[in-house]
């Protein structure tokens, strides 16, 4: 897959952008601020429905303007794929395929795409949340579909904090509170289906992993990771030693069983918090090199290459399994934080992808391999330098 043309209103920075990209590498080049982030942003968001950088979607919307458009010509072999989606400020999302309306959920079909972005090292450094986001981002590329069963049980989760707190504020207690059963069902049936997604894409991402971690910090650290489920009695939000769970204990029916009674067992504290304190709104991928965890042991250089590693065997594994052709990869001003050898390394990885967006401030931090099509970004003002070849 690559993404031949961007079209952008109203995104951040840019009242209005066009951008043409080439298969193979792309260098977007321009001092900080100047926008070439934002137009990664607008990429990934059609792929994962969402953004690295921030956490809701009002922040895309161009100061005094109610809605963004991103629009992005895509190809699939012979086959030609126009999406867009609008970004509203308040409300739901809007999305239109091929010109008809659509589910925004079925995007991700279409639009394939691996970010390599500094933000990564909170994926390794940073709390529960960092790893949650990364893994249900790749989950719904990986599975589309998941993106509705994500969303639901973040709704219903909403909902059952409101009723515990509402409990709790009354007073309630034990036959008062038969609405919440209606909501645990709920989020048994939703989270039980997370969880289980979860763990299968982090025991297929295990060899990708150690491949890439090899290939880019050149020594087998061993690097693993595993799942650190709240359901199983610990909290792994508040707790970094929670017990992690091995393969066979994740089956549909073993989880939705330990999940009903992890609820039961929480229930008196849930109702005196006031919040919900089981489920995979607290769990967390523990990730280890040398059998140590990555977060408080590993080294700067080493916490890079499994930042590294983790989005590398993302595109291997999508790669592998979509027939659509690889992910587009676009490494958001990722060289200037790395040192000579990992560039090297991280580019000679990357090179061989159909389409890759690489953006810098400065433009000598990219690799030979990658220094392709040049496009500079000035104050939202995209311009087209140089279509090949040496300038």
């Amino acid at each position: 897959m690559i993404v031949e043309h961007l079209s952008l209103v109203d995104f951040r920075n840019y009242a209005t952008a066009e951008l043409a990209l080439h298969r193979g590498p792309n260098v977007l080049v321009g001092r900080n601020g100047q926008g070439k982030t934002n137009l990664a942003e607008a990429v990934v968001f059609l792929a994962t429905l969402g953004s690295h950088r921030v956490s809701s979607d009002a922040p895309m919307v161009r100061d005094g303007q109610e809605y963004a458009i991103i629009r992005a010509r895509l190809s699939h072999g012979e086959r030609k794929v126009l999406t867009e989606v609008q970004v509203n400020r308040q409300g739901s999302n809007k999305a239109r395929i091929n010109g008809s309306p659509s589910k925004t959920n079925e995007l991700p079909r279409y639009a394939h795409v691996v970010l390599f972005a500094p933000e990564d090292l909170q994926i390794v450094r940073g709390d529960p949340s960092s790893r949650r986001r990364f893994v249900d981002q790749l989950l719904i590329q990986r599975t589309p579909r998941l993106a509705a069963v994500l969303g639901d049980y973040d709704r219903v989760l909403k909902q059952r904090n409101a009723l515990l707190k509402s409990a709790r504020a009354r007073g309630i207690r034990g036959e008062g509170l038969s609405t919440l059963d209606v909501w645990d069902d709920k989020l048994v049936a939703l989270g039980s289906e997370i969880i289980v997604a979860r763990q299968r894409l982090a025991n297929d991402l295990q060899q990708p992993l150690a491949d890439a971690y090899a290939a880019i910090a050149g020594a087998d650290h061993r690097p693993q990771l595993e799942w650190a489920l709240s359901i199983r009695g610990g909290d792994p939000e508040e707790d970094e030693d929670a017990t992690t769970a091995s393969e066979d204990a994740v089956t549909p029916a073993a989880v939705a069983e330990q999940f009903r009674a992890s609820l039961a067992s929480k229930r008196s504290n849930e109702l005196d918090r006031g919040l919900t304190l089981t489920g995979p709104h607290r769990d967390d991928l523990v990730l280890r090199v040398r059998s140590l965890p990555v977060k408080g042991y590993a080294s700067h250089g080493e916490s890079w290459s499994v930042a590294l590693a983790l989005r590398l065997a993302s595109a291997e594994l999508l790669r592998s399994e979509s027939p659509a052709g690889d992910p587009v990869l676009i490494l958001d001003d990722v060289f200037a934080e790395l040192d000579a050898d990992r560039r090297q390394r991280l580019a000679a990885l990357t090179a061989g992808y159909e389409q890759v967006v690489v953006t810098a401030a400065v433009e000598e931090d990219i690799p030979e391999v990658l220094h392709a099509h040049v496009v500079r970004i000035s104050a939202g003002t995209i311009s087209d330098e140089r279509a090949g070849g040496d300038e």
